[in-house]
């Protein structure tokens, strides 16, 4: 049987590592979303080496992210110093410092499948709908973003299972203050520190069921894929 504070653990875990996954997410569809678009569209010098900088948090460790985080917005950091002298506002041992770990380790994840989905779909058929008038507003949102939405979201879907397991860079930058920035993957970590296995498995347990439901919604919106009757 689990232990009583492993019980205790779960449900704020789970509250928050969904709070900081939700957040994430919003944050990587515009802005992986909004480069995805800009990178699949035009062209320009160093054009293929800004799409590997952006990709580059898919291969590195989370813990060197965490780290990098710490340099920039830790209280000694050039914007963590600065946004703690100018507005109060702290980032680290926080759970917004959490959502910026996540949203930086999940990036690529919807950055990617944004230029693809953006990149397939086909020229002419927007070409089409600005020689019947439209703006260029009116062509993304009723030609281009349709077409496009499938394999952006699926990404948008890993990015948000990915999150709900981000252990290193949020341990890095966030900690794990129980109730406050302690996430299901950190409270994973501590009960088995800990020495509470069982208390271990069943938060290992209810984040695994999580994220396949969430990989399980992914699959089925894989634009490569026929739906399913």
């Amino acid at each position: 049987m689990p232990s009583i504070a492993a019980v205790d653990a779960l449900w704020p875990a789970l509250a928050l590592s969904l709070q900081v996954a939700l957040w994430s997410c919003a944050i990587t569809l515009l802005l992986g979303g909004g480069l995805g678009l800009l990178i699949a569209r035009t062209r320009f010098p160093g054009r293929e080496l800004l799409d590997t900088l952006l990709t580059l948090p898919m291969v590195l460790p989370p813990t060197v992210i965490g780290y990098y985080l710490l340099v920039v917005i830790g209280r000694r950091g050039w914007l963590g110093s600065w946004l703690d002298e100018t507005f109060g506002i702290q980032l680290v041992f926080t759970w917004q410092g959490a959502v910026i770990a996540a949203a930086l380790v999940t990036f690529p994840l919807v950055f990617k499948p944004a230029r693809a989905a953006f990149e397939s779909v086909d020229s002419q058929l927007e070409q089409a709908a600005r020689t019947l008038g439209l703006p260029e507003w009116a062509v993304f949102l009723r030609v281009t973003l349709p077409l496009a939405w499938r394999g952006i979201f699926a990404g948008l879907l890993l990015s948000f299972a990915r999150a709900m397991g981000e252990f290193g860079a949020t341990l890095m930058v966030a900690g794990s203050l129980p109730g406050k920035t302690q996430t299901l993957s950190v409270a994973v970590y501590t009960a088995v520190q800990a020495g509470d296995d069982a208390g271990a498995a069943t938060l290992a347990l209810v984040t695994a069921s999580v994220c396949v439901a969430v990989l399980l919604a992914a699959n089925r919106l894989n634009p490569s894929r026929p739906s399913a009757p």
